[in-house]
């Protein structure tokens, strides 16, 4: 049977997610909520739906499984707490767009709160639910990638001088942290889901002197170097249209071991796998002349479309609650979004303080469920 789903916040994103519940046998959206009347009536003529302009009207009056948060705010997450919050009081499970919350306080209440009353939150960490993505896990699960080594983030949108346009939009204006809150989340996440969890952030922020000169106080230069507790050494290079991406494009993370290399460009598209000398299938050492490698294996995915990511991100979150998994093996779970927001506040502690290193503030301790385990 379909869970029945309740949509929060119909804007551009709130669409892309009703249209993935549309399309979608586990799903039955019906209700979409937005306290801009307009906005709600729109999407539920287009869905056939009722519209609310209140989420407790929604509650209220709709027998729902799923509440699904798609609204913005300030640093694109102001407005996720409360409703995530209210619907997980009313007995909800909830799926939450990214950040989980521009607030620390706020995150760690809502994956509390999740875990005490025993419900599913999920968060649109859409970055690493794609065919490249997966074709990596099967590469690292296959022993390709031996012991990790190193992994390396660049994610940013294209850009420069020429193309900077200073924007006064309320949600990121005045905010000199709107990039790191707003964007970092999809990095620090896709990293700790090839690579563990971050032990250790040094972090340094800047922005370009057009910006400065324009009185644009976002911090859209990002360097942040980190270890993970398997320990292996990570680097993030982040950017908001300040420079523009060679080699990988606008998203690329190479994540290297002992035994292969492999290096996902533009998140959904191109997968590629570089053994090492000596792996099976690849060139011996000795035939290699110096800074000569074996030769790589490509995978194409054969989709561009970066907007492919949610449908596939929502239908593993509406598959897990389906199958009833234990609630710590929720893929892309709240817990999983917090680590992305502590690595996050860890980066702005170190920046802070001129470049100190920083331990990340502990994730909530995994506990299991008693009735899954054998």
């Amino acid at each position: 049977m379909a869970l029945r789903v309740g949509l929060v916040g119909m804007r551009g994103i709130g669409n892309i997610h009703a249209q993935a519940h549309a399309a979608d046998d586990l799903s039955e959206l019906v209700a979409v909520c937005d306290v801009v009347e307009e906005r709600a009536d729109a999407a539920a003529e287009k869905y056939g739906v009722p519209a609310y302009y209140s989420l407790r009207d929604m509650l209220r009056n709709e027998d729902l499984d799923v509440v699904d948060v798609t609204t913005g705010g300030y640093e694109n997450g102001s407005w996720h707490f409360d409703p995530a919050m209210e619907a997980l009081e009313a007995g909800k499970h909830v799926l939450v767009e990214k950040p989980i919350s521009n607030d620390i306080g706020e995150a760690r209440q809502l994956v509390d709160k999740a875990f005490k009353a025993d419900l599913y939150l999920g968060c649109n960490l859409n970055h690493f639910f794609t065919p490249p993505a997966d074709k990596a896990r099967e590469l690292m699960d296959n022993g390709k990638i031996g012991e990790l080594v190193y992994c390396l983030h660049k994610i940013g949108f294209q850009g420069g001088e020429y193309t900077y346009n200073y924007s006064r939009a309320p949600r990121s204006d005045g905010f000199p942290y709107f990039h790191v809150k707003a964007f970092l989340h999809h990095p620090f996440s896709v990293m700790r889901y090839f690579c563990g969890d971050v032990t250790h952030i040094q972090a340094f922020f800047d922005r370009p002197s057009y910006r400065k000169a324009a009185g644009d106080t976002m911090m859209s230069i990002n360097s942040i170097h980190m270890r993970f507790q398997s320990g292996a050494v990570g680097y993030l290079l982040s950017q908001r249209g300040d420079a523009t991406f060679g080699l990988g494009g606008w998203w690329s993370v190479e994540v290297a071991g002992t035994r292969g290399t492999f290096c996902i460009e533009n998140c959904i598209e191109k997968l590629t796998y570089f053994p090492s000398p000596g792996a099976e299938g690849a060139a011996m050492p000795e035939n290699l002349v110096l800074g000569s490698a074996p030769e790589p294996v490509v995978f194409n995915s054969g989709i561009t479309d970066f907007s492919g990511t949610f449908p596939i991100r929502i239908h593993a979150f509406l598959e897990d609650v389906t199958k009833g998994v234990a609630k710590d093996k929720l893929r892309a779970s709240g817990r999983d979004a917090l680590a992305a927001l502590e690595y996050t506040w860890a980066a702005m502690q170190s920046y802070e303080s001129g470049g100190e290193l920083v331990q990340p503030h502990p994730l909530p301790t995994v506990h299991g469920d008693p009735r899954l385990l054998a």
